[in-house]
């Protein structure tokens, strides 16, 4: 996260195209929100668009705005997202969604800073620095033809990666303190046994999951302590979470040598409950740890 902390202390000043990748519920619109607020953009408005959650038939109007008498039951005239975000910053999450036939359109917006809106006759200037997110795999999209490789290449230009929970379980007992502020409980004490079960959890809501798992947890304390026997955590499907992981072509020691390292950075550098995790003797980890020079 100081990676990518560093990358958008640089961008956040510029009037850069920003796409930030990711899964789902890693705090892209968090950090997106950090962008606004860092530039010089930051008095102006932040509009969100969430492409994944407006109608395919809606989202030329919603975007780009229409006019009075356009379409059956546009009765006035509507202002789109690109001219609600002038002299701020438009957020389009879930930018993988966008549906296929407005993406030329959106692309022509993002080159001109100019929209039209539907059933109107002139173009209007937009004044708006463009922040984009998804959880897909934007290359891939390109190769299967359902996102045009000509708005990828618009949007690649600056791209940050942003880590799931389970890459960075050591900042927990971070993330969880903070957490419990934001849901009104900041004098909540969380026990050592907590943070070791959490940090064995590989999270698949990432940080959104981890947040609806305390606020479940907090209706069962009765004192000011929170102890594991309080958490449910769901039933993970081991097998279904590697199917989405892009495991094939690689060899089983790359597969090996990525899982021991990972489980490692989770248990915080201790051995013993990463080899505990990995289902193996510590002297085995050890022996792992030696032939892959880590």
């Amino acid at each position: 996260m100081q990676r990518v902390f560093a990358l958008l202390g640089r961008l956040s000043p510029t009037e850069v195209t920003l796409t930030l990748v990711g899964e789902t519920g890693t705090g892209k619109d968090v950090l997106a929100n950090a962008v606004h607020s860092a530039s010089p953009r930051a008095n102006g408005p932040f509009v969100v668009f969430d492409c994944g959650a407006v109608a395919q038939n809606l989202a030329e109007s919603e975007l780009f705005g229409h006019e009075r008498g356009s379409f059956t039951g546009a009765l006035s005239a509507h202002t789109g997202a690109f001219e609600r975000a002038h002299g701020g910053t438009l957020f389009l999450d879930e930018i993988g969604e966008l549906p296929l036939d407005l993406q030329p359109r959106l692309l022509r917006a993002l080159e001109s800073r100019r929209v039209r809106r539907v059933g109107g006759g002139q173009d209007r200037a937009v004044d708006v620095r463009v922040v984009a997110a998804t959880n897909r795999d934007l290359p891939a999209e390109v190769a299967s033809n359902r996102f045009r490789q000509d708005l990828f290449f618009r949007l690649a230009g600056a791209v940050v990666p942003v880590p799931s929970l389970r890459e960075r379980a050591s900042d927990l007992p971070l993330l969880v303190p903070d957490l419990l502020r934001d849901l009104g409980h900041p004098d909540i004490e969380v026990t050592p046994a907590v943070f070791d079960m959490l940090a064995r959890y590989p999270w698949p809501g990432n940080v959104r999951e981890l947040k609806n798992t305390l606020a479940c947890a907090i209706a069962f304390v009765d004192g000011g302590t929170l102890d594991r026997h309080h958490v449910q955590l769901s039933p993970i499907d081991q097998d279904s979470l590697l199917q989405r992981l892009p495991l094939g072509g690689q060899s089983l020691d790359n597969i090996e040598r990525v899982a021991i390292k990972q489980t490692l950075a989770q248990m915080g550098g201790n051995k013993s409950h990463t080899a505990r995790a990995l289902g193996i003797a510590v002297s085995t980890l050890y022996q792992k740890l030696k032939r892959h020079g880590i």
